[in-house]
């Protein structure tokens, strides 16, 4: 397996995770259950999955009164965005050794 192959998967699954711990989270607060910890919301979105819980933040209505939330994942995903540039722009450096 290459390695866009392996990225393009883990960001693909973290993503569909993000996306679910909304819904679950969302459906919890009705029930007046048990909740998932805001700090795992953020360290999903931060390890990569910011789209997927952007989206089910909007798509389950979860979370959009939070200012931390409201500003704290697109903050997130432009720094993840900002890290991709630098990373592709940066210089390759090859070493013969």
């Amino acid at each position: 397996m290459d390695v866009i192959t392996l990225l393009t998967s883990y960001l693909a699954a973290v993503n569909l995770i993000g996306l679910a711990l909304m819904g679950i989270d969302k459906r919890k607060a009705k029930k007046r259950a048990f909740r998932i910890p805001e700090a795992t919301l953020f360290i999903v979105a931060i390890i990569g999955g910011s789209v997927g819980s952007i989206a089910g933040m909007y798509l389950f209505r979860h979370k959009t009164r939070h200012r931390s939330f409201v500003l704290g994942m697109p903050l997130i995903l432009l720094a993840q965005i900002a890290l991709v540039y630098a990373v592709l722009k940066a210089p390759v450096v090859i070493s013969v050794l």
